[in-house]
């Protein structure tokens, strides 16, 4: 299980009093989590989400904060930190930094169909507008340097067709680097997966986990979102399920020229950064009892996208 920090409930009762919302009734630990310790909490007042933050600077937290304010103020249905009698959102706990957060109804779609993509385009398009006016920034600590910097030294643990498939990656993201940073910006949720978007029967309910949200092109998030939304098994793009997707996001938020000549490199993109995180957490974690998503998942989704083009991006001005 993938709780890095264990807890009791002689830790957790003297945390939660403070938020004035009833006994404790129950806890347990969220299998799900691939970064941080995450636990459902069941108070006498409602059900509640405790994230223990285990990757990344303190500095950052403020950041995760007030974004999920802001979209929180936007009507959008995502988990935002509650604070306590004091008024403070960000706390600590068993020596690591703890927020407590409404816990969203809904469940995650393993086999996504067409409806559930157009409401994921539609949710990100939404994300993006309601932050594009005003960026807050955070740069990305899994961005296209980091990608540069960690993707050479993996090229040595991978088989000779793998190798290859990376090497030309890296050296696609090195040419492409500053047409990709001079796109549109807004913030990005940049880990957009199914396991992190909620829904009741049809309709999305919630989107979770705000822990890789950063500034940056809205193209970006996009594709990470496709990526995972609208693939086969094999790696290959799902077309049907990424023409509702893209539609959906289309409707509310234009492309420009530069977006539609970027996309399918944008595709291939973030399918190297989320290959390289999964290598490296597969050689950190090895025989631990973590979940460790499989790196060849991603592999053979940049595989399929080097091969063969993808749908254009709709409406492109």
């Amino acid at each position: 299980m993938s709780v890095f920090t264990p807890l009791e409930r002689t830790d957790l009762e003297p945390f939660l009093a403070r938020y004035g919302r009833g006994r404790l009734l129950a806890f347990q630990g969220i299998a799900a989590g691939s970064e941080n310790s995450n636990f459902f909490v069941s108070l006498e007042r409602g059900e509640y989400v405790l994230t223990l933050v285990e990757r990344g600077p303190v500095a950052d937290l403020p950041f995760f904060i007030e974004l999920l304010d802001v979209l929180h103020e936007a009507e959008l249905p995502v988990p935002y930190a509650l604070r306590d009698g004091s008024g403070e959102a960000l706390r600590s706990l068993a020596g690591k930094p703890a927020l407590l957060q409404p816990r969203l109804p809904g469940r995650h779609v393993a086999e996504p169909g067409t409806a559930h993509c157009a409401q994921v385009g539609a949710l990100l398009a939404r994300l993006h507008r309601a932050t594009q006016g005003r960026v807050l920034e955070r740069r990305s600590d899994r961005g296209l340097d980091w990608m540069l910097e960690a993707g050479p030294g993996l090229l040595d643990t991978l088989g000779t067709a793998p190798r290859a498939l990376l090497d030309e990656a890296l050296a696609e993201i090195r040419a492409l680097k500053a047409q990709i940073l001079a796109l549109p910006r807004a913030n990005l949720h940049a880990d957009l997966f199914r396991d992190n978007v909620l829904f009741e029967g049809s309709t999305l309910t919630g989107v979770i986990d705000f822990y890789n949200a950063c500034a940056g092109p809205m193209l970006y998030d996009l594709a990470i979102a496709v990526n995972d939304w609208c693939s086969h098994a094999d790696g290959a793009l799902d077309r049907p399920r990424a023409q509702a997707l893209l539609a959906a996001y289309a409707a509310q938020r234009r492309f420009t020229p530069a977006e539609a000549e970027l996309w399918d490199a944008m595709l291939r993109i973030a399918c190297v950064r989320f290959w390289l995180s999964r290598l490296i957490a597969a050689r950190a974690h090895a025989g631990q009892a973590v979940l460790i998503h499989d790196p060849a998942e991603f592999e053979r989704r940049l595989a399929a996208r080097r091969a063969s083009p993808s749908l254009p991006l709709p409406f492109a001005l």
